[in-house]
């Protein structure tokens, strides 16, 4: 797997490190040129000074041929950004890290499905020890060839949970409405906007993809553009 990390923070470098460990093909996008030459002393990886959100830094690392872009700066503005330029160059997959809940409408409405909010996650976690029933580890509960999928419910998706025309092998086990947990069965019927799950073989995550997942906006030929601009 080819994975691109726009900014070199912590969460970025660590993952990197565990995925350059197994194998993985990394590059990491950064603007801070001294933070690079500290990095590259420690990490077996590929590192590119820039501005990760500008089309010209993101097509440099052939977003045809990479898996993931996440993008993890301390900006939530410059993740938005950046997020949007790499879909629409064609990157199979983004992430966007956000830390403000205020824009996770925002990031849905422009078709940001993959939008981690940093302190929500904390805040699960920490609220579930608390309560006595820490998460386990996702690894410890997927396993093999199990995987996650999900979706935002657009209009066409508002039907009940056996109208989704899924394959065999993948099945809805819950839903997010307004924010709430609830399990989902065969009688459930979504609403525009819920997060759906849906648990499914790792064979059928292309389908699902190609199916839910925003396609890249076409770019435009260079002679038309050149033409609009005379």
């Amino acid at each position: 797997m080819r994975t691109v990390f726009v900014g070199a923070g912590q969460v970025s470098v660590e993952t990197a490190k565990a995925l350059v460990k197994n194998g993985h093909e990394v590059i990491i996008i950064e603007t801070d040129k001294a933070k690079i030459g500290e990095l590259s002393e420690e990490m077996d990886c590929s590192f590119l000074q820039g501005d990760g959100s500008h089309p010209s830094i993101l097509r440099e690392v052939n977003p045809a041929e990479t898996d993931f872009l996440f993008c993890l700066t301390d900006s939530d503005q410059a993740n938005i950004i950046a997020s949007l330029v790499g879909r629409s160059l064609g990157f199979k997959r983004v992430v966007t890290s956000i830390g403000d809940p205020q824009f996770e409408d925002i990031c849905h409405e422009l078709g940001l499905e993959d939008t981690i909010i940093r302190s929500r996650t904390i805040s699960r976690y920490l609220e579930d020890m608390v309560g006595g029933s820490e998460n386990a580890e996702l690894s410890t509960v997927i396993k093999g060839d199990a995987r996650f999928f999900t979706l935002i419910a657009k209009e066409e998706d508002a039907v009940a949970a056996t109208d989704l025309e899924l394959p065999a092998d993948a099945k809805v086990i819950c839903y997010y409405r307004d924010g709430k947990f609830s399990h989902a069965d065969e009688e459930t019927t979504f609403r525009i906007g819920d997060e759906v799950v849906i648990l499914t073989h790792s064979k059928n995550m292309p389908a699902l993809q190609e199916r839910w997942q925003p396609k890249p906006a076409p770019e435009a030929p260079a002679d038309s553009a050149s033409r609009k601009n005379k």
